[in-house]
């Protein structure tokens, strides 16, 4: 993986930045096009702006504690109550710690898990509103409530009992299960893949508070150097002289139609004025559910994107998100947006379903398939960013290659589903010359060759990459 950390450090000189854009955009494909005169209503459309989106709230809050309270903290945290994070708690916290989540200081407290459940936002004491559409919350039960009992500030402790950050000024309040599960994903159906592995068998109470991180959160799995955080990003793109960024999130290998729609995306930028639009390859790193390719894979299949030039290496950032992810819909895409808003992203690359799963119980999709990018384009909090929704490609039969469908020849288009990119993987076949790069297919075949069964012979267990 160092060739492809190595593609990520030429950075040319900054240059001044220049008024930021004020307006939601829901900007449809081909109309980037500058108008010679524009009307105050297109105006707003072709504005362009040099320099990052401000962070919600004004500033980037990170809760880190200075390096020279560390060991007090430290010792703090072994004279309190203490909570043992789960993987996904942790998660979590890593979120929180670097800003993703900005404004928000911490686990929320009930204010603000009732603004998130019924507003999909946050009203500020200045009374403007951001953008919050996923609770991010931590879950105890009844016996951990009783250690903790009038006390105002808990340890949070890896899964090795090391304390790795102190929750302040907390706030216990009652977890609603059904109320938290309905309003993020529209039903309370059994199989919801985040719902059974961190809410159904999670504690009653939920416990809320101000964060102070000791440790950042790292996960020792060689990917760390790609988990950049919006500071670390925001310092990157200043570097590359970008004039605007704009975010693709993936949980899937990248096949030559994303490409498309990635460079696509950058032509009409250029088209629009900018100068230097920067991609934001932005992989999800966290929970994921079991049948998604794991995460090592997914990043070893980027490196060989890079790699064999499909896409480029100097207008590419490629990072991991560490949220984990929810399947719910257009609810969690405004989460996606929300959070890279903060990484300094001004515009964001919304397809078909977006954070959307099959409905686990019936032979269909969860989510309406355009109501993601229809979301987002009325979403509180999210004004200051521009959507751009997917254009639809599929494999050309006659030239070979993944392209924009034309309707007026349908039938010479090929609709590759995940579910087919997926079977002939495992079957060791080769997809149309033209659909993903050699090298990254051979690292999908590899993938599910490398799959292994468990102890009763049931369960395939991915080996790491």
């Amino acid at each position: 993986m160092a060739t492809m950390a190595s593609l990520f450090l030429k950075t040319p000189t900054p240059s001044p930045s220049l008024p930021k854009t004020q307006k939601t955009l829901f900007i449809p494909p081909l109309t980037f096009t500058l108008p010679s005169r524009p009307t105050s209503k297109t105006r707003l459309k072709a504005r362009v702006s040099c320099g990052l989106i401000e962070p919600d709230g004004g500033k980037l809050v990170e809760l880190f504690v200075e390096e020279s309270h560390k060991d007090a903290r430290k010792g703090q945290a072994l004279g309190l109550p203490s909570i043992r994070l789960s993987t996904i708690d942790l998660q979590w916290v890593h979120v929180l710690s670097e800003g993703w989540a900005s404004p928000l200081k911490g686990f929320m407290r009930e204010s603000e898990f009732l603004q998130t459940l019924h507003f999909n936002s946050l009203r500020l004491r200045d009374g403007s509103v951001v953008n919050m559409s996923v609770p991010i919350v931590l879950a105890i039960d009844d016996s951990q409530k009783q250690r903790i009992g009038q006390e105002s500030s808990v340890a949070l402790l890896d899964d090795q009992n090391n304390p790795i950050a102190i929750l302040k000024d907390i706030e216990i309040y009652k977890h609603n299960k059904e109320e938290r599960i309905a309003r993020t994903w529209g039903t309370t159906a059994p199989g919801l893949p985040y719902v059974e592995e961190t809410i159904t068998n999670a504690g009653n109470w939920l416990i809320g508070g101000d964060l102070e991180v000791i440790e950042p959160v790292k996960y020792n799995d060689g990917l760390d150097r790609f988990r950049l955080s919006p500071s670390e990003l925001r310092e990157e793109f200043t570097k590359r002289n970008a004039d605007a960024v704009f975010a693709f999130q993936l949980r899937n290998p990248v096949h030559n139609g994303h490409a498309l729609l990635m460079t696509d995306t950058r032509r009409r930028l250029l088209e629009m004025g900018y100068k230097n639009p920067i991609l934001l390859l932005h992989p999800l790193g966290g929970y994921t559910k079991a049948d998604d390719v794991p995460l090592s894979w997914r990043m070893k299949q980027h490196e060989k994107v890079l790699e064999d030039g499909v896409l480029d290496p100097e207008t590419t950032v490629v990072s991991i998100f560490p949220s984990p992810m929810h399947y719910a819909g257009p609810t969690e895409v405004q989460w996606h947006a929300k959070a890279r808003i903060n990484a300094g992203a001004n515009f964001y690359i919304v397809g078909r379903d977006p954070a959307g799963m099959g409905h686990p119980l019936e032979k269909r999709d969860l989510y309406d398939a355009d109501h993601g990018k229809k979301v987002l384009s009325m979403a509180p909090g999210l004004e200051r960013l521009s959507i751009l929704p997917f254009r639809v490609a599929a494999y050309d039969k006659t030239q070979s290659k993944m392209a924009f469908f034309d309707p007026s020849r349908p039938q010479d288009f090929l609709f590759i589903s995940g579910t087919k990119m997926r079977t002939l993987a495992k079957n060791r076949e080769n997809p149309p010359d033209g659909f993903m790069c050699p090298g990254g297919w051979q690292v999908l075949v590899d993938y599910y060759e490398s799959l292994t069964l468990s102890e009763n012979g049931k369960v395939p267990v991915p080996v790491p990459a």
